[in-house]
């Protein structure tokens, strides 16, 4: 063991975690080392199933069965003594007294990780509790200031609320504010921001940045998008398999990395920053464009009685065209309506008001609020819809031949010989080898199971493919793979896309054209690259600089434009 230099916090030397599974030795992580210094924030990057939350964990052991240390030290400053962490018992006094006291955790999702039966105020008292001698009305007021502190409006009334009535980005406020309870000297944060939409991240950020300098904790941040790493990081460790393949400070990591998979990694980011060139003419408005294929026109959709006072406008007069071989991107914070647009296409969801007109042939019109049964089944044919979570939307008792092939049979479009040659032909198409068609959907990684999700979206030869979200849940390189299947895939099949998201860097390497929504409006539609360097509204100028920059030479979110919603004028009598 090394001596600890005065700002070193924790150390972490030559780490080892395997887990003992029925058929082998999983050696999860391996000989990694690094150390937190007092104010200075450590990034942890790499994909899905490089070792960092596992590391994460095992700082507070709490490692999931049969994971265990097999070697290395975590060496905790207390004052001038230092505790070796491998040495406590997970279960023991000491450990519990570390935990939550000297070292803070914020889980990735905190609906999963808040209780949904206690009230958030209650659940942060006990957090305070647990590692104080206050009393009940001490504990409260500590517990209303910490939310005060994280920016939580009325934290006398919200404390007294339960999960389900907070917005993602204040729960993941209130997760922090539990981490914070204890005034710890580490805080662990582990993906904060993945589930956020981009002004909430930035935000988020924003906050965990600025208590940590205030408090002079060390951070330890855990995350796999390379932009959050340059705003935020004084250095960086990069993970593949288990092993730290590089680190160092911020700067030298993005401008002078040395090894092979860090370049990967940032140029899968960076390539995102740019408008991928159109392939051929299709993807190009010209002057004279062909009609479009898809028209949505004044289309609204109010939750609540009769347009009462509780009614919920979730879309509000929305009006867009789709052309042949476009890619239309629809962008907006969590809540703006995007999601539930793409539903009222597909009539999933009855509009309220407007029509779609779908035109599968030139002069030839549908709409599509007003097909019986039957009609819909047809439009459903030619508009298909790839879902958010490669992993929920896949049945996991069905194998791949049996999901892609299933929209061929409730079809009867193909069945024995000829299904399972269609099915051969679709996963070639996406990139997958036909000899898995069957096994399971388990069997396949996070980005293996989306090229599956888009084979089955293909399987019917269809004319318009609506993306919810269709990269949120991917690694950045494997994001960027499927962005570019998809733009091949539209390029020989001269498909039409509707690209649901709020990852502003794939809509503007995606699409052609972006329209912007906010409360269910859109409020700016215009070609990408004009929207994403020159918006016009307010509102979309906070959405743009709210994106992470993967450059710490030139950090945006110290600067971003913050949106103010003009006030509504009082009406005259």
């Amino acid at each position: 063991m090394t001596d600890l230099s005065p700002d070193v916090v924790l150390s972490v030397e030559n780490l080892s975690i395997d887990f003992t599974l029925r058929t082998h030795i999983l050696h999860a992580v391996q000989n990694v080392s690094f150390q937190l210094k007092r104010g200075k924030t450590l990034c942890l990057v790499g994909e899905s199933g490089s070792g960092k939350s596992v590391t994460a964990r095992t700082l507070l052991q709490i490692v999931d069965k049969p994971g265990r240390i097999v070697d290395g030290h975590i060496l905790l400053r207390n004052g001038t003594e230092v505790t070796d962490i491998t040495q406590l018992a997970p279960t023991g006094a000491a450990m519990r007294t570390i935990r939550g006291k000297r070292i803070g955790l914020i889980f990735q999702e905190p609906m999963s990780s808040l209780s949904p039966v206690h009230t958030i105020g209650s659940q942060i008292i006990e957090a305070i509790r647990l590692h104080s001698d206050l009393d009940k009305k001490a504990a409260r007021a500590r517990m209303v200031d910490l939310l005060r502190q994280v920016e939580i409006p009325n934290p006398d009334t919200m404390a007294d609320r339960y999960t389900f009535e907070f917005s993602g980005g204040m729960r993941q406020r209130a997760m922090i504010a539990m981490a914070l309870a204890s005034n710890p000297e580490i805080l662990i944060a582990d993906e904060p921001t993945t589930a956020l939409d981009v002004t909430t991240q930035a935000e988020i950020l924003d906050l965990i940045k600025r208590l940590q300098v205030d408090r002079g904790m060390a951070m330890l941040l855990i995350t796999h998008d390379m932009g959050v790493v340059a705003e935020v990081a004084d250095e960086v460790a990069v993970m593949r398999f288990g092993r730290v393949v590089e680190a160092g400070p911020v700067d030298k990591i993005f401008h002078d990395a040395e090894h092979s998979y860090t370049r990967q990694l940032l140029a899968s980011t960076v390539k995102l920053t740019s408008h991928v060139k159109a392939a051929d003419a299709t993807a190009t408005l010209s002057a004279n464009a062909p009609e479009p294929v898809l028209s949505v026109r004044n289309v609204s959709k109010v939750f609540g009685w009769n347009n009462g006072a509780n009614a919920l406008r979730a879309v509000d007069n929305a009006s867009f065209d789709l052309y042949p071989g476009e890619n239309l991107g629809i962008v907006g914070e969590s809540g703006s309506g995007k999601t539930t647009l793409g539903r009222l296409i597909l009539r999933i969801t009855e509009p309220t008001e407007g029509k779609v007109v779908y035109r599968r042939e030139p002069g030839s019109e549908v709409d599509v609020t007003t097909l019986d049964k039957q009609g819909l089944r047809a439009f459903h044919r030619d508009a298909r819809l790839v879902f958010q979570d490669p992993f929920a939307s896949l049945n996991p008792r069905m194998t791949v031949k049996e999901v892609i092939g299933d929209p061929l049979i409730v079809n009867g479009l193909a069945k024995g010989k000829a299904l399972e040659e269609r099915v051969a032909e679709l996963m070639r198409l996406v990139g997958l080898d036909p000899q898995g068609m069957e096994r399971y959907p388990h069997a396949f990684s996070g980005g293996q199971r989306q090229r599956i999700c888009i084979a089955r979206a293909l399987a019917l030869d269809p004319k318009i493919i609506i993306a919810d979200e269709a990269t949120a849940a991917l690694d950045v390189s494997i994001r960027s793979q499927i962005l570019d299947l998809l733009l091949d895939l539209r390029q020989r099949l001269n498909l039409s896309f509707i690209f649901i998201s709020h990852d502003i860097s794939v809509v503007r390497y995606f699409c052609d054209r972006v329209a912007v929504m906010h409360k269910g409006r859109i409020v700016e539609l215009g070609e990408a690259e004009q929207i994403c360097t020159a918006p016009k509204e307010a509102y979309t100028k906070s959405l743009i600089s709210a994106v992470p920059n993967p450059d710490p030479r030139d950090k945006r979110l110290m600067h971003r434009h913050r949106f103010v919603a003009p006030a509504i004028e009082p009406a005259h009598a």
